[in-house]
């Protein structure tokens, strides 16, 4: 995941039909900022302009890929916009090996926090960049399901499709 790019860089935003629902790519010219799910959008930093765009279609072509079972490691540029910990939170989500999953306690230690579970829960919640940066790979202590932006069924299909 590579630095955040200026918080003024201009937007671009564009629908991707998948089959969990009609996603939202936002990127800057050089790094995909956000994946929204389609309930409720994530709030942007600033006023996305429709359009065709190198990154978007990047991403568009990967996650296609993905949802059809051909792709398992991403190489879009990543931009995410987050605090140092957040970042680093979400740096170690990437080393989740598709199809694995862990919990909050084994993320927290990733990430040098042991005690931190709930902070890093926190961080997991605010990734900007589901899917790609795989913050549904991580569930409860017990194996339950729980915490994630896009709802618990999306989750659930996304475990389930990569475990297929």
């Amino acid at each position: 995941m590579t630095e955040p790019t200026a918080a003024t860089a201009p937007l671009v935003a564009r629908p991707l039909p998948s089959p969990i629902g009609v996603l939202r790519l936002v990127a800057t010219d050089r790094a995909l900022v956000a994946i929204d799910f389609p309930d409720p959008p994530r709030p942007l930093p600033a006023h996305p302009h429709p359009g065709a765009h190198p990154v978007i279609d990047h991403a568009a072509r990967e996650l296609d890929a993905y949802f059809a079972g051909a792709l398992r490691a991403f190489t879009v540029p990543l931009a995410a916009r987050g605090t140092p910990f957040q970042r680093a939170v979400w740096q170690a989500l990437t080393t989740i090996g598709h199809g694995e999953t862990w919990t909050y306690g084994q993320l927290a230690r990733a990430v040098g926090k042991p005690l931190a579970a709930r902070a890093v829960g926190a961080a997991n919640g605010k990734n900007p960049l589901p899917i790609i940066v795989p913050c549904h790979r991580v569930i409860g202590a017990g194996g339950a399901l729980i915490g994630f932006g896009g709802g618990l069924p999306i989750k659930r299909w996304l475990l389930a499709h990569e475990a297929a």
